[in-house]
């Protein structure tokens, strides 16, 4: 009758006869094996017989089922099969497993299986690749007492040893480091174990020359799987007769690597995402030009750009859709300028209603309009000896357009209600998202404004046209948010990395920012997931009333700052860059609003 074997560190291995059609295992005591160890479902999983064969199948929807380290949703045991349903380790024998009278046997099984959980805490420790293969054949070698072992992994179909150890934990010289390579072949083509008690008298192998040459006594030879693919085998030595591997042995080193595979897999994780960040990292230094980030053609060709044209006085447009990085690039422009050390002045040409602008450019008188209680520069003054940079330049009104050619021919400006003019030394970089020869066209622009300010064009690509740039671009503000907020997120899910490249970005530089800000800001783990980033499946559900939005993200930051300050308001207004009667006045009103706070 066939048997499980349950493995418990505390006791002796406990066996369960399957004499039932369908046997239950879980954590309840109404199943017919009830499992006591950690990560097991109240019915974890149920075993069906249909005459001599068995197959394993998980109860709940939450629950794993492994089977030699794969993970499965039914299979068909087979005979020495190791399965682990949460942190229970089992086994399956077709027969009977003669333990009681091999009691010494499984107390030195049971000394292995302690030893595996000690090797697993190394283990996971280890983030060297190299460190952890070796720890894992040490560990192996002192088990076993084999006289050598080796880790072989594939590498391009071929076998590659890539640790050859001695018991003495001493690195195998090349002269010795010999192996079976007909045994580690079956190995690899069957994916199962194989033991070789005595391979002189081996039918199968006690011909083959590598058996003969090496002298060997015993052998086994395990695979290493991941995911139920084989990338390697663990393969151990003897040449002493008194120490020839038997069954046991080889039971208690498949478990012992079935486990050892799994945390295998997690180290070369570890290291891939290592080499990931550190590349990326590389990337973004070697893509970093001054205050912009970016690789791809058409950035290359932005700087160049900005090179040539940044040490002379030379007006700029700069043309690009909303949150390119426009304005980073006329303050690259200044910074790389000889005027770097005198003012950098902005303006928005479009935010600022119409009456006002003209005072916001030349400056004003006192008393020359209702409300002018004292003289004001205006943003020409201010900027002198420096940069003026005139953003969303196309939406500046015709009357006042006609104003501004008249101050960018003579350099001469005349404040609102003043008589005399001023002399002013400015260099001009404006930009538009708008198509200025449209608008020429059309009679919204004046095209003598238009010849004076293009002199020499740059534009900015759409943010879905840079390629691998979205990476780098997302790398940075999440290193840049994740120490502002200190968020534990360092790095993007494989997931998150394709919807990123995959997605359109409308809202270009700006929406991936703002994305990235808000996912470090909330997410609770090392890596930002897909759903973190919130990305629309539907581009048209993105849109909701700029004032919704702008109400719900400010909510959210407030509360986060709260409680990151333990409700402390003084100390999130301070987190905020507000005062503290600012907090309290956002506080009452969304009570008074209905929400909790």
């Amino acid at each position: 009758m066939a048997v499980l074997i349950l493995f418990n560190s505390d006791n002796q291995p406990q066996q369960f006869p399957l004499f039932r059609l369908v046997t239950t295992l879980g954590s309840d005591p109404s199943c017919d094996i009830q499992l006591p160890a950690a990560g097991t479902q109240p019915a974890h999983a149920e075993i069906i017989a249909e005459g001599s064969t068995y197959q394993i199948l998980p109860m709940d929807r939450g629950a794993e089922v492994i089977i030699n380290g794969r993970k499965v949703k039914k299979a068909l045991l087979a005979n020495w099969d190791v399965i682990r349903l949460g942190d229970n380790t089992l086994v399956f024998s077709a027969q009977d497993a003669p333990f009681q009278q091999k009691q010494s046997d499984e107390k030195q099984a049971m000394k292995s299986l302690d030893r595996m959980a000690v090797f697993s805490s190394r283990l996971m420790e280890a983030r060297s690749l190299d460190k952890a293969l070796t720890t894992l054949l040490d560990e192996t070698l002192a088990l076993t007492q084999a006289s050598k072992g080796f880790i072989l992994f594939l590498e391009n179909g071929v076998p590659v040893v890539k640790v050859a150890r001695n018991i003495d934990r001493k690195v195998l010289p090349d002269d010795e480091a010999l192996y079976s390579e007909s045994i580690v072949q079956k190995t690899l083509e069957e994916g199962q174990p194989q033991l070789v008690t005595d391979a002189m008298s081996n039918h199968e192998f006690s011909g083959c020359t590598s058996v003969i040459n090496l002298k060997l006594a015993s052998v086994m030879c395990l695979p290493l799987k991941i995911g139920g693919e084989t990338l390697g085998v663990l393969y151990l030595g003897t040449d002493r007769l008194l120490d020839l591997f038997d069954q046991v042995t080889l039971r208690s080193l498949n478990v012992y690597t079935a486990q050892a595979s799994t945390i295998v897999q997690h180290v070369m994780l570890l290291e891939s995402l290592e080499r990931s960040n550190k590349f990326l990292k590389d990337e973004v230094q070697a893509s970093r030009f001054g205050s912009l980030i970016g690789s791809c053609p058409s950035m290359r060709g932005v700087f160049d750009r900005i090179s040539r044209v940044a040490p002379t006085d030379v007006p700029v447009l700069i043309l690009g859709d909303t949150g390119t990085g426009k304005e980073l690039v006329a303050r690259e422009l200044h910074g790389r300028s000889p005027r770097s050390n005198n003012p950098f002045v902005a303006i928005n040409c479009g935010a600022i209603p119409e009456n006002l602008l003209e005072s916001e450019l030349f400056g004003h008188t006192k008393g020359a309009f209702t409300g002018a209680v004292a003289a004001t520069l205006g943003k020409f003054q201010l900027a002198s000896g420096g940069t003026l940079f005139l953003d969303e330049i196309g939406e500046m009104p015709l009357q006042l357009q006609v104003k501004l050619l008249r101050v960018l021919q003579d350099n001469m400006v005349t404040r609102i209600g003043g008589t005399r003019p001023e002399r002013v030394n400015v260099r001009i970089i404006a930009a538009t998202n708008k198509n200025l020869q449209e608008e020429v066209r059309e009679g919204r622009f004046r095209e003598d404004l238009y010849y004076r300010i293009n002199v020499v064009p740059i534009t900015l690509p759409m943010l879905r046209e840079r390629g691998d740039d979205i990476t780098m671009l997302a790398t940075f503000f999440l290193k840049k948010f994740a120490a502002e907020f200190q968020s534990p997120a360092r790095s993007f899910s494989p997931e998150a990395m394709r919807a990123m490249a995959q997605y359109p970005w409308p809202g270009n530089i700006r929406e991936l920012e703002n994305r990235v800000r808000r996912a470090a800001l909330f997410s609770t783990g090392p890596q930002v997931l897909e759903p973190d980033l919130e990305l629309p499946d539907n581009l048209d559900d993105q849109f909701e009333p700029l004032a919704i939005a702008r109400e719900k993200f400010e909510r959210d930051y407030v509360l986060k700052a709260l409680d990151i300050s333990h409700q402390n308001r003084a100390a999130a207004a301070r987190l905020l860059g507000v005062e503290p009667r600012t907090v309290f006045r956002y506080l009452e009103r969304e009570r008074d609003a209905g929400r909790q706070v």
